[in-house]
């Protein structure tokens, strides 16, 4: 509910800081880059604090928070008192309960399945995000067009309602866990050993080293090529829509097929060969052209990279999960989320500026370029041994 929920809303809040605030280009990057950013690092001491409470509470606290935040927005607007700063103040709070909530998710799915069924609930997950970034947009803008953007925030609100009470209806009782001194407060070290964790694994500094990259430099080519198709190739807004939306069933098959492709061929395997395979795609969208061989183009890329993206994710982070203890779960997936968060913005900006001084096709054409270094990482990455067998539902 709450993925459907947020890629249905996927572009509302540039459209009302446009639409209703009238801001600027400026104002809208912002919007797009500083909110997130100052909500990864807001984040960073919550991870330490969800690893010592019950996981299902913090779940339910985190949509809550989001479904609260959002709704000031369609309130402040009834009451003609919404500013572009509330949406910025709005935009970091949601970014801040998203961290925690993946980092609650993960560590409360390790304690819930069993090993075994861990990749196929992983996969699960990925089909449901594939599907509604396939869904959401398409039908959000055409409640856009409808109604209005500040009703689509509203229905995101909520869905994360309707996510807690999901989360509520899950039967059992979570144990409380326990840190190894009882007495001991939170410190500041406490900060830092996710991140101490993922850099200092053998095989999962590798691999959060690729992902952090791969998926730095993938969105930062986003913004200027959604410049080259919409500005000198002039495609249409509703085939822009189409050419990113139509690839995503590739996400649902791949996600479909990771527990099965394991199961014949090890996670070793599948991880290089899905990491590698997808690296090489996105180059391709350099060499767009106008028309529907153009399209037809972006469609087949953004295919071929959703589809092995949607093989490598499950499989990485049913790896994940499996490396880190138990008792530093969430910290190890909250330090992830940040510093995922924060390349993707770093490097949004500096392709943006790349983009403006050499050209967008430039811009795209260089981040394909370096992507192809990254499946270097994970040659020695990758964990030995294979994800337990899981039964392929």
């Amino acid at each position: 509910m709450s993925s459907f929920g947020t890629w249905l809303a996927f572009s509302a809040f540039p459209l009302i800081a446009v639409v209703v605030l009238h801001a600027g280009p400026a104002e809208v990057a912002a919007l797009a880059a500083v909110g997130p950013a100052v909500g990864a690092l807001l984040a960073v001491p919550l991870g330490p604090w969800v690893e010592f409470r019950r996981k299902r509470p913090v779940l339910i606290a985190a949509d809550l928070v989001r479904c609260a935040a959002l709704l000031s927005v369609p309130a402040a607007y009834a009451l003609d008192a919404l500013g572009f700063w509330q949406l910025l103040l709005v935009s970091a709070v949601v970014a801040a309960a998203d961290i925690a909530f993946t980092a609650a998710s993960g560590a409360f799915l390790k304690g819930l399945v069993a090993p075994g069924d861990l990749l196929v609930a992983n996969g699960r997950f990925e089909a449901t995000m594939w599907t509604s970034s396939m869904l959401g947009p398409p039908l959000g803008g055409a409640l856009t067009a409808l109604f209005g953007p500040v009703l689509t925030v509203a229905a995101d609100a909520v869905s994360y309602l309707l996510s807690a009470a999901g989360l509520r209806a899950i039967g059992g009782r979570e144990p409380r866990p326990v840190r190894q001194d009882p007495a001991q407060r939170l410190r500041a070290a406490d900060l830092f050993a996710g991140w101490r964790h993922l850099l200092t694994h053998r095989a999962l500094r590798p691999l959060f080293l690729n992902a952090v990259l791969v998926n730095g430099l993938i969105m930062a080519s986003a913004p200027p090529l959604a410049v080259l198709m919409l500005g000198p190739l002039g495609f249409a807004p509703w085939q822009y829509t189409l050419a990113f939306a139509v690839p995503c069933a590739g996400g649902l098959l791949g996600s479909r097929l990771a527990p099965r492709l394991v199961a014949r061929f090890g996670r070793r395997r599948v991880l290089r060969t899905a990491g590698t395979l997808r690296a090489l795609w996105p180059v391709g969208l350099a060499f767009v052209s106008a028309g529907p061989g153009g399209l037809a183009l972006v469609m087949a890329v953004e295919f071929g990279l959703i589809f092995l993206s949607a093989v490598f994710n499950p499989v990485l982070a049913t790896s994940r999960l499996e490396l880190t203890p138990t008792d530093r779960v969430a910290r190890t997936l909250s330090a992830w989320s940040v510093a995922s968060r924060a390349s993707v913005a770093v490097l949004t900006a500096l392709w943006g500026a790349l983009a403006a001084f050499t050209g967008p096709r430039t811009a795209i054409g260089l981040a394909g370029v370096l992507l192809w270094a990254t499946p270097l990482l994970l040659a020695a990455g990758t964990p030995k041994g294979a994800v337990p067998a899981p039964a392929c539902r």
